[in-house]
């Protein structure tokens, strides 16, 4: 085998993707792989599986990795949710399981010699770990991003006598996710995620500390922590309270400017975590809830829990704490059963909720959910008729809710030159990638730089301001 063995990684779908793909990246280096985006030998797509569009983006993406020339491997959710099914269909790439991440240098030695991998037989993964959350610690299913250290690390590897999980980081930019847990213990009717993802496993207080202090070493400045479930952390560990002690640490970190919690579920958002975020220095003051509709029946339908009069309280709690927190959320429209009633709720929701940003998405069939069998599925004209109703409406407010912050002064971090005197970045309100951003004019800025600026107008979602006389 040549000496020389190059490898890049394509990270398709969410935050969670992404620091699993520098789990993947760091175990790589530490096998003897060079990360290599131009002619590698290996080209490993870390695929998303959750609705769709993203499945069909991953195929689209592998499709496009074999036109290269390159050996390709499917890894990640689309991977590890249809297994051999995707093998079968896609003779073009190899595909592995979240079980093969711990020896993924191998993995790719056998794919790179021509060794046929045997892909594995799809199974609910919520099986591999115990019923008990508090039983989970002692379970040996390998659960990505969470990942040990070996004994000796490349230079630029998260160290041994640091972070326990295993990382390289992929992109540069001042701000990075870090994973607080995997997985999902609820059971919406609609989602898929846990099946493939696997059940609620919060990581150690003590290792994500220790990690948050690497990253601010390699440079970020604002920690996104991510999970498919935030609300739930310390679940498993015993403590309800971990994510309320662990914030004000995380903000502590040497460095670190800012600390943003995202994936907050409504009906677990308890008042002394909703406190902490809006109130602690360091923490954004930043909501990302998972509504996915107002009607309470629709919800129930979803086994969700709310409505339109819970969830408007909720709002003016958290406005009460923090006036100016953002505050952010997706809603599915044509769930099954769903009518015109309900779907008229919802509008009625969003116009008095004043939300900075909105997704809407259509209901899908998704294999292996309750809602695949419900038998009141609405036209797809329908649905779209109502997607797009609902998208315009969506676009009309989160406008006026930025117009609404003109004249409001902002702590804007700094992520990118845009030449000309402007300047990219995102306020505490705003959350990376989904949300809206803010230009500044100025001279002589740095990314990861903080600056106080005041907004003088606004485009849709974004912000256009100018540095505050005398910062």
């Amino acid at each position: 085998m040549s000496s020389r063995r190059t490898v890049s990684l394509v990270t398709l779908g969410c935050a969670r993707n992404e620091v699993d793909s520098e789990e993947l990246a760091a175990r790589l280096e530490a096998a003897g792989w060079q990360m290599h985006d131009d002619d590698p030998d290996v080209i490993v797509v870390n695929t998303c599986g959750f609705i769709d569009s993203a499945k069909k983006d991953s195929i689209d993406t592998l499709l496009a990795a074999s036109d290269s020339g390159a050996k390709v491997v499917a890894a990640g959710c689309m991977a590890e949710r249809y297994g051999e099914q995707l093998a079968g269909a896609l003779p073009e790439a190899a595909v592995i399981s979240f079980d093969d991440y711990a020896d993924i240098g191998a993995r790719l030695d056998d794919v790179l010699e021509g060794r046929a991998l045997t892909p594995h037989s799809p199974r609910d993964r919520r099986t591999l770990l115990p019923i008990s959350p508090v039983d989970r610690s002692a379970a040996h299913a390998h659960i990505p991003g969470h990942g040990a250290l070996p004994e000796a690390l490349p230079e630029g590897l998260a160290p041994a006598s640091g972070p326990r999980t295993l990382r390289k980081r992929l992109t540069g930019g001042p701000v990075a996710a870090l994973k607080l847990a995997s997985g999902c213990d609820r059971r919406c009717t609609f989602c898929a995620i846990p099946a493939f993802r696997g059940s609620y496993v919060s990581r150690r207080p003590e290792d994500l500390l220790a990690e948050a202090e690497w990253l601010a070493g390699e440079g970020v400045r604002e920690l996104v922590l991510v999970s498919e479930n935030s609300t739930s952390y310390g679940k498993d560990l015993g403590d309800l309270r971990a994510l309320e002690k662990l914030l004000p640490q995380l903000a502590g970190t040497k460095g670190i400017e800012r600390v943003r919690v995202s994936y907050l579920q409504p009906a677990e958002l308890r008042p002394g975590l909703l406190e902490i975020i809006a109130s602690t220095e360091g923490v954004a003051p930043y909501f990302d809830l998972s509504f996915q509709h107002a009607s309470g029946p629709v919800l129930r339908r979803m086994r969700r829990f709310g409505d339109p009069r819970r969830f408007l309280d909720l709002l003016e709690r958290v406005r009460e704490l923090a006036p100016e927190a953002g505050v952010r959320s997706n809603f599915i429209v044509g769930f099954p059963g769903e009518t015109q009633e309900q779907f008229d709720e919802l509008t009625a929701f969003l116009e008095e909720a004043r939300l900075d940003v909105i997704g809407v998405f259509g209901y899908s069939d998704e294999e292996g959910t309750e809602a695949f069998s419900f038998d009141d599925k609405l036209d797809q004209d329908v649905v779209d008729e109502r997607v797009a109703a609902l998208s315009e409406l969506a676009e009309e407010l989160t406008a006026q809710r930025a117009e609404e912050r003109i004249g409001t002064e902002l702590e804007v971090l700094i992520e990118e030159d845009l030449g000309d005197g402007g300047y990219e970045g995102r306020a505490a309100h705003q959350g990376p990638e989904v949300d809206g951003s803010v230009t500044v004019q100025g001279i002589g800025l740095v990314p990861g730089q903080i600056v106080q600026a005041v907004v003088v107008d606004s485009e849709g979602v974004d912000l256009i301001a100018r540095i505050k006389a005398g910062a």
